[in-house]
């Protein structure tokens, strides 16, 4: 540990920043598309082999900046306050360069009005200091955090080596006193504030990672305390705006601590539970943060609105309209409150060796998170997380961003996440490559996701990962394309997806000349996928055995207009499409027109083409504009329509007749559950239900079967509770039951018993005859299917 009063060593020079696509350009990049794409293959942009390593931007030379904002008027007409590390004066007036502040401990003690600047001097530096002004801005007239002096200077810099408070109590339990107060700049119950061209470092020791410990750290901490607002007071804090900062060297222990910082952190703090706050308060509003650039930070680059109100144990927890219970940290309360943060852009962002997620956002609606790039993350952290996602979301979308460089790691660690209670969110236009985990981390419990048009090239993990929970309505993986090295894949579904999920007009592009495509783990992981209008190509020439049933689905090479093995690396966030251009198909595809229209498409596919042109779409991530343009596309044959696996099931609406039924839940944990064909549904035992709990199913009229399906639910961490089972067909004619196949091995998700032969019966009965050792709870279970294989 450095000595108390050491300043910190000089850090590499701020990365210079891409200057952002500029409005015009981007509107006009579809018309220049053509050109830039001939200029791409002439070679003007030099695709970089798979295995190149990226061009590193930590720490090239500084581009000439722009005049500081603190050399110009101040454009609201507040008063502008100076601090100059060297040679200001705490007892000066500092509204002047002449006349500046020493310390930032005299802003922290000043009450700043509307309209007024906090000005910086560049080229100096406040070793040990934070910067916590008072006061709140207005409207159009925000309080401005900012630099002046000497534009060829270096931003003021605030390195707080981890002197700042400790957001937890000595028992290990969180402080409402002091979280909330752990950045270099802090913002507590404050709004209307603008920061800009300033860098900031929080770390006591740049040399050595911290692993243990509860030290929390943030680069800029804004926060919304619950406890702290007078009765009556605004629980809304409205216009933030974060740019061009430099964040670097934020240390924090590896491990869990229920808390999260970061490089730029906003988040809501209550001790109490949700319950004991009003609704439709405690959120931000009027979001901006942009063109900033964050290295080796913890635990995030930008972390925003996670809502702590005692989020732990069951009294945090709520039952959803399906029945299902939600942990609090799943937050479903977000949304039956309104507590949603709202208004947010998060864009043109550079993060590099991050150690959890890079870009974590949660309990926000309307955002846009576009052109951020991450170079690396999860790089010190020991547990899970995504590059850059967001989770009990509304109503957003994430485009244009690049994430790479992620972890070989089981659990997650994708560049991207469908995560929990997350409605109507969108993927789209975003490119990852080089990343082992895999592309999609899919939790479940959410409504409306879809993920389109984007592109994934040597995500070599698996590339759907998980499910865990059934969704409130179908999810849409619709014209992505996947290019992936069969040999080092993992899977593309490792576990087993748990309600409908939908693949149409996606590319699978295997490179290996060795290993066909490894589909799934588990027997039955697909049976809740539906793939139509897909392409399906082995460079090898053989196809696995598990490739999925899609009668419309071709086996032909998209014929890309570049070599899958050259994919462009490099190129920066500003340069997405051009990049993307790479996987455009040739004039003379047999993808082109080979799609299938559906409204989850949207209107436009990842360079900016029109959907669609032709007699119908292409399959991949762009469409080619060949054929007549079809202006208002209409969809006259639904994916929706679509038959799952294609097998009958006899049960499918059967009455069902349950030993015991739960009366809880008012009343919707019933029998009829089971045969309804919907996995979100379930039925459960009362808890006074003793062994066995019988389950009886009439056919109506003799029916023969081979095979049956039964699935306990597991979702919200809920764990199989049967371990032995019996199934019986009805005798007619001696009156009784006979048991036909019987099995000590447990249910739990995602169960096809066979091998008894054909069985012919007009009732089967499940009979669950025993509990998992240790298990206290009765059973409960989501659905029996019983199949015919003829």
């Amino acid at each position: 540990m450095k000595p108390v009063g050491t300043a910190p060593p000089a850090p590499s020079p701020a990365p210079a920043r891409r200057r952002p696509v500029a409005r015009a350009l981007r509107a006009g990049l579809t018309a220049l598309f053509s050109a830039l794409l001939a200029v791409l293959l002439a070679g003007s942009l030099a695709p970089a082999a798979s295995a190149a390593k990226t061009p590193d931007r930590s720490s090239p030379a500084a581009a000439k900046k722009a005049d500081f904002p603190g050399n110009t008027p101040n454009p609201t007409g507040g008063k502008d306050y100076f601090i100059d590390a060297t040679t200001g004066r705490d007892n000066a007036a500092g509204t002047s360069p002449q006349t500046a502040w020493r310390t930032l401990a005299k802003a922290n003690a000043t009450t700043f009005k509307p309209g007024d600047r906090i000005l910086l001097k560049a080229g100096e530096q406040w070793n040990n200091e934070q910067l916590w002004p008072k006061g709140s801005g207005g409207a159009g007239k925000p309080i401005t955090i900012s630099a002046y002096g000497d534009p060829r200077a270096r931003r003021p810099y605030i390195a707080t080596n981890g002197r700042v408070p400790s957001p937890f109590r000595a028992d290990g339990t969180k402080n409402p006193d002091t979280v909330g107060r752990t950045g270099a700049i802090v913002l507590r119950n404050q709004q209307y504030f603008e920061i800009d061209n300033v860098e900031l470092s929080n770390d006591d020791n740049f040399a050595t990672d911290i692993t243990t410990g509860t030290y929390v750290r943030d680069g800029i901490m804004v926060s919304i305390n619950a406890d702290l607002l007078p009765a009556g007071a605004d629980s809304v804090m409205d216009h933030f705006r974060i740019s061009n900062v430099y964040v670097h060297d934020l240390d924090g222990p590896s491990t869990w601590q229920k808390i999260h910082y970061g490089g730029v952190n906003f988040q809501v703090f209550g001790s109490k539970s949700y319950k004991s706050y009003g609704t439709g308060g405690h959120h931000f509003k009027d979001v901006r943060i942009e063109n900033n650039t964050f290295v080796k930070v913890e635990l995030h680059a930008v972390q925003f609105s996670f809502n702590w109100f005692a989020a732990d144990g069951a009294d945090a927890g709520q039952y959803d309209e399906s029945g299902k219970f939600h942990e609090g940290w799943e937050q479903l309360w977000v949304r039956t409150r309104d507590l949603y943060s709202r208004d947010v852009y998060i864009g043109h962002n550079y993060a590099e060796s991050v150690g959890q997620g890079a870009f974590q956002f949660a309990n926000a609606k309307n955002m846009t998170v576009e052109y951020n790039e991450v170079n690396g993350f999860l790089k010190r952290y020991n547990a899970v997380s995504c590059g850059l996602y967001l989770w009990a979301g509304a109503d957003s979308v994430m485009q244009f961003n690049e994430v790479y460089g992620g972890p070989d790691n089981e659990y997650d660690g994708t560049p991207w996440d469908l995560e929990y209670t997350n409605f109507n969110v969108t993927y789209q236009f975003n490119y990852s490559h080089d990343n082992a985990a895999g592309w999609m981390a899919y939790m479940g419990n959410s409504s409306n996701s879809v993920a389109r048009y984007n592109l994934s090239v040597n995500d070599n993990g698996v590339l759907v990962k998980n499910m865990l929970s059934t969704n409130y309505s179908p999810t849409y993986f619709t014209n992505n394309t996947f290019v992936y090295d069969g040999a080092d894949l993992d899977y593309v579904h490792d576990e087993t997806f748990l309600s409908t999920v939908y693949f149409l007009n996606n590319i699978f592009y295997n490179t290996s000349a060795t290993r066909p495509t490894p589909w799934y783990r588990r027997t039955g992981a697909l049976r809740q996928a539906v793939f139509s209008n897909n392409d399906y190509y082995e460079a090898g020439g053989t196809h696995s055995t598990q490739e999925p049933a899609d009668r419309a689905g071709l086996r032909a090479d998209p014929r890309f207009v570049g070599d899958p093995a050259k994919y462009v690396t490099g190129a920066g966030v500003d340069r997405i499409r051009t990049a993307a251009a790479h996987f455009k198909l040739r004039d003379d595809s047999p993808l082109i027109d080979a799609g299938r229209y559906n409204p989850h498409l949207g209107t436009e596919d990842f360079l900016g083409t029109h959907i669609y042109y032709g007699n119908a779409p292409d399959i991949g991530m762009a469409e080619s504009p060949i054929g007549e343009k079809v202006a208002n596309p209409v969809d006259d044959d639904p994916i929706e329509n679509e038959p799952g696996d294609g097998r009958v099931n006899l049960a499918l609406g059967k009455p069902v007749t349950a030993g015991s039924t739960h009366p809880g839940q008012n009343g919707t944990l019933v029998a009829r559950n089971l045969t309804d064909g919907d996995p979100a549904t379930r039925w459960a035992a009362a808890d006074d239900a003793t062994y066995p709990i019988t389950l009886d199913i009439d056919f109506g009229a003799a029916t023969t079967f081979d095979e049956v399906y039964l699935d306990e639910y597991t979702d919200s961490g809920t764990n199989p509770r049967v371990q032995t089972f019996d199934l019986q067909r009805w005798d007619a004619g001696t009156g009784a039951w006979v048991t036909f196949a019987s099995r000590a091995d447990g249910i739990g998700h995602d169960r096809s018993v066979t091998g008894f032969g054909s069985v012919t019966t007009s009732r089967l009965r499940v009979s669950l005859t025993g509990k998992v050792p240790g298990e206290v709870y009765t059973p409960t279970m989501t659905e029996i299917a019983v199949y015919h294989a003829a």
